[in-house]
């Protein structure tokens, strides 16, 4: 099964050991989060540091571009849960009423509106791992398939979820998962004293509607 059938199939697809040992390190200097459990850096910054995993991504999704980049750092001292549920909204630069983008919110200075489903069915997360995770900690897990489901309403997630075959995500450093953004998805707490440390990678390949813009 080629990647992009598995992923349009099952709304994920691993590629094992896909970034080399410069490249980690590299990820380790310019993605750390300084204690804090996430944390969103400039498309600018990220880009270089993401070369490798972006050729992969443009395997599976021809044109795909970083559009947000997020670190997460999951510990002992800043340990969470979520539950099931889908990401359905993107970072912009301004907020500008345009036909379709709903749910506007400004968060920690950055404009946030949920695109028409059309473009989150187009779009996909890379999950790179600079930690071992597994379910002692608190590793993702993903109900697969859900992603054909379109827009779940929250009331609904934990139904539709376990309706669904789960997989728990397990990793080694150096692993890349990649998603499709309509994929339902939670993360239990860890119960370790192992750090979980990964970089969530939003994938785009279309243009947005003029004006609108991707935040950097």
């Amino acid at each position: 099964m080629i990647l992009g059938d598995e992923l349009e199939q099952k709304g994920r697809t691993w590629v094992r050991r896909a970034i080399s040992d410069a490249a980690l390190t590299a990820m380790d200097a310019g993605f750390t989060t300084h204690g804090d459990p996430g944390v969103r850096f400039s498309l600018d910054d990220a880009r270089p540091l993401l070369r490798e995993v972006t050729v992969v991504a443009r395997r599976i999704m021809p044109g795909a571009d970083p559009v947000r980049v997020v670190a997460f750092d999951k510990s002992e001292a800043e340990n969470w849960t979520l539950p099931w549920h889908q990401d359905r909204v993107v970072a912009l630069r301004e907020r500008v009423e345009t036909p379709g983008f709903t749910n506007w919110t400004n968060k920690a200075g950055i404009w946030h509106a949920e695109p028409p489903i059309e473009l989150l069915e187009r779009m996909l997360f890379a999950r790179i791992h600079l930690d071992p995770a597994d379910e002692d900690n608190g590793c993702l897990q993903l109900a697969l398939g859900t992603h054909r489901r379109g827009k779940i309403p929250a009331a609904d997630a934990d139904v539709i979820a376990n309706a669904a075959p789960i997989e728990n995500c397990v990793a080694e450093r150096g692993d890349v998962l990649f998603a499709k953004a309509l994929i339902l998805h939670r993360s239990s707490p860890s119960r370790s004293s192992a750090g979980r440390r990964a970089i969530r990678v939003d994938y785009c390949a279309d243009a947005l509607p003029v004006p609108l813009e991707w935040a950097d």
